[in-house]
């Protein structure tokens, strides 16, 4: 759970130094792979996706935290308006500090946040998804956003430093590129976390798609890996790396320093897949996580694609 400093009613707001901090803090705490990939980005950079985390973060906690049971239609309304607020310049809690600067340094569109937002309400309703369609808008709005937030830190190349054959081939739009990223990310957590969204009575697979494999709900709250798991299973994993496979054609738009450390992420994430088909598709009883060593092993093999694609 995000210990969130006091009311600003009660004290003054940190000092942006602090504010980044503290969003340091909790990107390291959270999310470990993706903070790796923070690490290679220069200093600026880095600071400003970190607020963009803690911001997405505390979001998603006000659907799948400790405190979600008390969240209503009317939080998230609440939740919006503060966003309205840092977008206008006035940060309300010591983390919006650092997010009003990142906008300050790396001007943002507001929709995806709202976007985002939006795909919290859909949790405050459905524990289910009938076709992909329906879990791709799902996907799109609480993880394609991040893609585009952080496009705006990353950059794009200019367009005249790049050779003949570059000019030639960059027909992938940065954009859509992003936004198949973050899905490719929320696809691999959903698999991921099959069992642990099981036991809080969600499904996240669609279940037309359950269906064609003639697995049904009952099998996955009993967490039965057979045969027929292992086959939707490794359908799910085709669909997520598809989506990776899209993200990194887009890699070659950005900006020269902000490829090594998407490359990196982007490896890093997709080998969450590589550890699920090795723990034999068992996501009910073993979490799927890189281990360290082979994390640091992906980083030079992620800085030659990020000069050689």
């Amino acid at each position: 759970m995000l210990q969130l400093p006091n009311s600003p009613r009660m004290r003054t707001l940190a000092p942006r130094s602090d504010a980044y901090e503290f969003c340091r803090q909790i990107t390291a705490k959270y999310s470990k792979t993706f903070y790796l990939g923070t690490l290679l980005m220069p200093e600026e950079k880095r600071r400003a996706i970190w607020a963009i985390y803690v911001w997405c973060r505390r979001t998603d906690e006000l659907v799948d935290g400790p405190q979600s049971p008390l969240t209503t239609p009317e939080t998230l309304d609440r939740w919006e308006q503060q966003l309205e607020s840092i977008f206008a310049g006035q940060p309300i809690d010591d983390p919006d500090v650092a997010l009003v600067d990142t906008l300050e340094r790396y001007p943002m569109d507001i929709q995806p946040f709202r976007d985002m937002i939006a795909g919290q309400r859909m949790d405050l309703y459905r524990s289910r998804y009938k076709t992909f369609e329906e879990l791709n808008l799902y996907c799109y709005r609480v993880a394609g956003t991040v893609g585009l937030m952080s496009s705006a830190v990353l950059g794009v190349a200019d367009s005249c430093s790049k050779t003949p054959w570059d000019r030639q081939l960059d027909d992938d739009d940065p954009v859509e590129e992003a936004i198949a990223l973050g899905i490719a990310n929320q696809l691999t957590n959903i698999l991921r976390d099959v069992g642990e969204d099981a036991r809080r009575g969600r499904i996240y697979l669609p279940l037309e798609e359950l269906a064609l494999f003639n697995y049904t709900e009952q099998d996955l709250f009993d967490g039965v890996v057979d045969d027929r798991w292992c086959e939707l299973m490794r359908f799910q994993i085709q669909r997520a790396r598809k989506f990776y496979t899209q993200a990194e054609r887009g890699i070659r738009a950005l900006s020269t320093d902000s490829r090594w450390p998407v490359w990196a992420a982007l490896m890093l994430y997709q080998g969450i897949l590589d550890v699920i088909e090795r723990n034999q598709y068992d996501v009910f009883n073993q979490r799927a996580f890189v281990p360290k060593p082979q994390k640091l092993l992906t980083l030079p093999v992620a800085w030659l694609r990020a000069q050689a694609l």
